[in-house]
């Protein structure tokens, strides 16, 4: 495992890991990319869970072309969601960073779309890592434009109060409930995509956050994931010696939580000599079966790129992030995520016929 270079950390003094929570979608990968680009010299070892079956994120930061974040420096965790499995996946994973000669002078811990950050937090007080590492702070990022939409809160953000009348809104939706603990328990809220959604919405939204987020907590506003690195180290919050303080929807529970309300599968494309039809069906295949989240990567015939394709709900982007690596494998594969019941079939029909 390799780091960038800079001065290892000071003698005795504990390793201050971030935890980066949000929900599918959010920006979390951008808002690491850009943490990376603006580390300063720190050398920051990455954990990455995902909830699905193809590495996307891990593959879009060693494909970044930032020093820092060599493949030698990510971990990916996808055998489960990391709240679920932490001490079969997470635990001995922190135990070789910490017994690392030259451990990492910070650790960001990138957790899965549907993770619920309190029980990673407590992890944190486990004799085995507690004396050598702290939870600098819980990073929860947000689709602002989601959560304008009314797609995952209804009571946190109060923007489109018109909506609570409207039958087809479910408000015992279990993808609430997981926003919720993630901004409930972090110390800094990063409000992404703001550039998606107006002034007067805008305000709103942070009205609402404010009304539920602990005065202690910080607010911020972010296009495209573009935070400096020392907004979101630094904390020193501690957090795992303030757990009590942060409120679940799943305390007193068991210490894992069911993810049988969301499925994932990946869909194989082959080559792609149309993207803007694709990008089209794409579209209204989010639509007609509400996917929550897409993500993956494509072959175009005629270009020695990578295409990436990232969805979240009905909103697509797409771009070419690097060259085809001599001897890399050329594929088109897709990560579909959904509510239990998503028509998998339909979809792989509707994608590769």
């Amino acid at each position: 495992m390799s780091f960038a270079e800079a001065t290892p950390p000071v003698g005795g003094a504990r390793i201050p890991a971030t935890v980066i929570t949000g929900f599918l979608g959010a920006g979390k990968t951008s808002l690491i990319r850009h943490a990376l680009e603006t580390a300063e010299g720190r050398r920051l070892a990455l954990i990455i869970n995902e909830f699905g079956e193809l590495g996307v994120d891990g593959s879009l930061l060693e494909g970044c072309g930032i020093e820092s974040c060599a493949a030698g420096s990510i971990i990916e965790l996808a055998n489960g969601c990391i709240c679920c499995t932490v001490a079969d996946e997470f635990l001995p994973v922190m135990e070789t960073l910490i017994a690392l000669p030259e451990p990492p002078d910070g650790i960001l811990i990138e957790t899965s779309g549907l993770a619920l950050p309190k029980p990673l937090v407590k992890a944190f007080t486990w004799p085995e890592i507690r004396s050598r590492v702290t939870v600098d702070g819980v990073v929860a990022v947000i689709d602002a434009a989601a959560v304008h939409e009314g797609r995952f809160a209804d009571d946190p953000a109060e923007v489109q109060a018109r909506r609570l009348a409207d039958p087809a809104l479910d408000h015992d939706n279990p993808l609430e409930e997981v926003f919720e603990d993630q901004i409930d328990c972090a110390d800094l809220v990063v409000l992404n995509k703001t550039d998606l959604i107006g002034a007067s919405a805008l305000r709103q939204l942070e009205a609402g956050l404010r009304r539920r987020l602990k005065p202690s907590v910080k607010l911020l506003r972010a296009s495209f994931g573009a935070v400096p690195a020392r907004l979101i180290l630094d904390l020193a919050a501690s957090a795992e010696d303030d757990i009590d303080n942060r409120r679940s929807h799943h305390d007193g529970a068991a210490a894992d939580h069911d993810h049988d309300d969301f499925e994932s599968f990946s869909v194989a494309l082959g080559k792609i000599s149309d993207l803007n039809g694709l990008m089209a069906r794409l579209k209204t295949l989010a639509k007609d079966h509400d996917i929550l989240r897409l993500k993956g990567f494509v072959e175009i015939s005629g270009r020695d790129m990578r295409h990436v394709i990232q969805g979240v709900g009905a909103r697509l982007q797409g771009y070419y992030d690097r060259p085809w690596r001599a001897g890399e494998v050329r594929k088109s594969v897709l990560v579909v995520i959904g509510r239990k019941g998503i028509d998998r079939a339909r979809i792989e029909t509707a994608l590769v016929g």
